[in-house]
């Protein structure tokens, strides 16, 4: 009896030993700043080198690595290489914290190339962020977070606004895609869009900017850029759990515009099929301007009166706050659902369905514009809701067969509504203008692996419909009139249908050559019905345009950390509905009227890349580029039935007109550098410029939309559940004399001389309270610099104080 309790309790203190020497052994991996887990992260032993994973958990067992092993390194993409021992990792209860690195050129990116590849392989220049990175600037919409790269300027002519320039293109021409779909449409105009904030940035997994011609992969309007903007995806169940339920929600505050978001999503996944959901609203009131103004800015943005209705007449009301520009406020909601069905494991089938909305929206540029006689011009200007509903069906298939080993389908319904609504000063008619939009889509693209070569191929085709509505109302009777449509009022489609191929060849192990082709065939009918307005309109405008577009690039790794990168590529973009069929004023005193002669324009871009690392430390990258811009579409003077001024809306106007320039050309260059300076701490900087001319019989003159030099630099600090974040942006000075005289870069609303230019400081902050709740804290514009962004009709914010608090499970 004695002997086997003897041995009973021999057993029972092996196996207890055990597993306590097991438990011992696995070690978690975390972000160092948020200490969430990390998966995938390869733990290798030092001497042996052999190497295991981490868990969904961030778990692994360090037992596997052998009994010899005293120090592990951890890899992970995107992070900062570390090296301990098992003794420093038993003190710290085997925890360990990584910390991201300022640069990874490891990142994979799908935008260049609609599949999956690396980003050192790729010759354009391509800047990836992700939802970590977004949720950390936590910015009020995608507008603003595209400002806080330093790698694109957005110009503003109200709060809810936003228009993204990229190497000196604007508009219709940088192409806008959400998870595989483009945004861009049939009235997507030259002039500034305000698009781009009907996506929800706290659904975002990630966004990437391509920047120059996208042309042979995307088609019409990639001739600046592409912004790709992919959404988050369901999480599924893994083998060893059931069901996989995430859920997640914030709340923010900002004192600049009284800014007050909430958001929440959540997360429900089987073995087989998942559903995601999230909701913001965000509720922005009148933004104050910054106070510290430099003397160069002399009285621009100064808000001393603003428009009122009081007793059916519209008085002027001293403005008890001149930094607080009114009105400028709005409300914004957004619902994001898909649900994910996996087949099996190399089939699954995705529904996407995206809303986005808002209250009226005030066009406060308009809103501050004044007559000779000093008062305001406008009683009410402001765009009514903004809405932008996707339904999307994707497919996806991997399988080694005799045609692709990749493939994807995804079948689209995009439904637009926007409107515009203005009424002079002491006036009672209230113009209305309101236009719908149908987009149907269909896109199938394959990928194929042959030998060396990566073949990626697909077909497009998409049809536009466009709907016109437009009447005035007499705000004391409520009698309504019919008043001219901005677009045809009879109804316009515009159609397209295209084929690309493109091909990856690994020519040597240090050595990636790119080749690519499209063709795009693109129809425009657009029918004029009522002549009351505009009799000098056709009765229709037919158009059918085709356009190959190419692309030959080459990646050369010399060894020693250095990347060469070369890429020659064409753009083009038909014109639209909104380049045909729309007659409008783009300033005070000038109309933009049809051009039915309208050509297709090109580009042609040559850019050379130049990158170097130094001890997997520090990485400089420049990037230069040359685009010839052949038949671009500018605006200037036109002659209407040898008329040049007719009167428009009361008003005498010049008559303009977009043409076809006989060639325009751009250069420039982007310069980085990104340095991991410590475990803790890293610097990062990014600058900009652009240089573009339309060249005519009297010499060349500004191209308009382009940039001033602008840039971001910032100084980042990781420690244990803590992460902050010093930077700068700036802008340089746009001179009077680089101003394009179409209206397009609004020098109306600059100083005499131009856009001074700026420079503000910024702290953000994040703080990991538990592993289930953080708080963010941020002071934007710290010196309270009064300063308006180029081209834009109102003044940037002012200091700004910004808390959110943010909660997960």
């Amino acid at each position: 009896m004695f002997k086997l309790s003897r041995l009973t309790y021999l057993i029972i203190f092996f196996l207890l030993h055990v597993a306590f020497s097991g438990a011992a052994q696995t070690v978690t991996v975390l972000d160092k700043t948020t200490w969430q887990p990390l998966a995938g992260v390869t733990v290798a032993a030092l001497r042996e080198g052999k190497g295991i994973y981490t868990d969904e958990n961030g778990k692994a067992d360090l037992a596997v690595l052998g009994a010899s092993t005293d120090s592990v390194r951890f890899s992970f993409v995107g992070y900062q290489q570390r090296s301990v021992s098992l003794a420093w990792l038993k003190a710290q209860q085997y925890q360990v914290g990584l910390a991201q690195r300022s640069q990874s050129i490891e990142e994979v990116v799908v935008t260049a190339g609609k599949f999956t590849q690396q980003r050192q392989l790729v010759p354009q220049q391509v800047t990836v962020l992700k939802a970590k990175e977004i949720g950390f600037m936590s910015q009020p919409t995608t507008a603003d977070l595209l400002q806080q790269t330093g790698e694109v300027l957005v110009q503003k002519s109200q709060l809810g606004g936003g228009s993204p320039v990229v190497r000196g293109f604007e508009a219709n021409k940088v192409l806008l895609v959400v998870d595989g779909v483009r945004m861009n449409n049939a009235i997507y105009r030259g002039g500034h869009l305000q698009n781009v904030i009907t996506l929800d940035n706290s659904m975002l997994e990630r966004v990437e900017i391509v920047q120059g011609p996208g042309s042979v992969i995307y088609g019409s309007d990639a001739l600046g850029g592409v912004l790709h903007f992919r959404t988050l995806q369901p999480q599924l169940a893994d083998s060893s759990h059931r069901s996989n339920f995430r859920a997640g929600a914030y709340a923010r505050y900002g004192t600049a515009a009284s800014e007050k978001t909430v958001h929440a999503q959540f997360n429900y996944g089987r073995r087989k099929w998942g559903l995601l959901t999230g909701f913001t609203r965000t509720d922005l009131g009148d933004l104050r301007q910054g106070e510290n103004r430099p003397a160069k800015y002399g009285e621009l943005g100064i808000r001393n009166y603003y428009a009122a209705r009081i007793g059916n007449r519209d008085t002027m009301l001293l403005n008890e706050d001149s930094a607080v520009q009114r009105p400028t406020g709005y409300t914004q909601y957004d619902l994001l659902q898909k649900v994910l069905f996996k087949a099996s494991d190399n089939l699954s089938h995705g529904l996407n369905l995206q809303y986005s909305t808002s209250s009226d929206i005030p066009r406060y540029d308009r809103l501050t514009e004044t007559g000779s006689n000093g008062k305001l011009k406008h009683a009410q200007w402001y765009y009514g809701p903004q809405e932008r509903l996707l339904a999307a069906y994707t497919l996806t298939h991997t399988d080694t067969t005799t045609l692709y080993d990749a493939a994807r389908v995804v079948l689209a319904y995009q439904q637009l509504e926007e409107s515009r609504h203005n009424r002079g000063f002491g006036s009672n008619s209230l113009a209305h203008r309101t236009e719908d939009v149908d987009v149907y889509s269909l896109s199938a693209d394959f990928s194929k692996q042959l030998a060396q070569h990566r073949l990626s191929y697909g077909l497009e085709a998409i049809y536009n419909n466009v709907q016109s509505a437009a009447f005035a109302e007499n705000m004391v009777t409520g009698v309504r009139r019919a008043i001219s449509t901005r677009y045809p009022d009879g109804g316009s489609s515009m159609q397209s249908a295209a084929a690309f191929v493109t091909n990856s060849w690994q020519a040597r192990p240090s050595l990636v050559l790119t080749q690519g082709l499209r063709y795009s065939w693109v129809g425009l009918n657009a029918r004029f019905r009522d002549k009351q307005f505009f009799p000098f309109l056709q009765d229709a405008v037919r158009q059918r345009n085709g356009a190959l577009t190419g692309s030959v690039g080459a990646v050369l790794l010399p060894g020693h950390n250095w990347r060469l990168a070369v890429l020659g590529a064409s753009g083009f973009r038909a014109p639209s509905v909104d380049d045909l069929g729309k007659v409008f004023d783009s300033s005070p005193g000038n109309v933009i009227v049809p051009n039915p002669e309208l050509a297709p324009e090109y580009t042609y871009t040559l850019e050379l890349s130049v990158s170097k690392s130094f001890l997997d430390r520090v990485h400089l990258e420049a990037t230069g580029y040359y685009t010839w811009y052949r038949d671009a579409l500018v605006v200037r003077p036109f002659a209407l039935n040898g008329q040049e001024t007719v009167l428009y809306d009361g008003q005498p106007s010049q008559v303009m007109a977009h043409v076809n320039a006989g060639s325009a050309f751009l250069y420039g260059y982007n310069a980085s550098l990104a340095a991991d300076l410590s475990n803790a701490l890293a610097l990062t900087s990014t600058l900009n410029y652009t240089y573009g001319r339309v060249k005519e019989a009297t010499g060349d003159v500004p191209l308009d939309h382009i940039p001033p030099l602008y840039g971001k630099t910032s100084l980042t600090l990781q420690l244990k559940k803590l992460r902050a974040e010093l930077y700068a942006l700036y802008n340089g000075p746009k001179h009077l004399s680089d101003y394009s005289a179409s209206g397009e870069d609004n020098l109306q609303y600059a100083t005499p001389s131009g856009m001074p230019g700026w420079h503000t400081f910024n702290l953000r902050t994040a703080y990991q309270l538990s592993p289930h709740l953080q708080l963010q804290a941020a002071l934007e514009n710290i010196t309270d610099r009064y300063y308006r962004v180029f081209a834009s009709g109102i003044s940037a914010p002012g200091r700004n104080f910004v808390l959110t608090l943010r909660a997960k499970i």
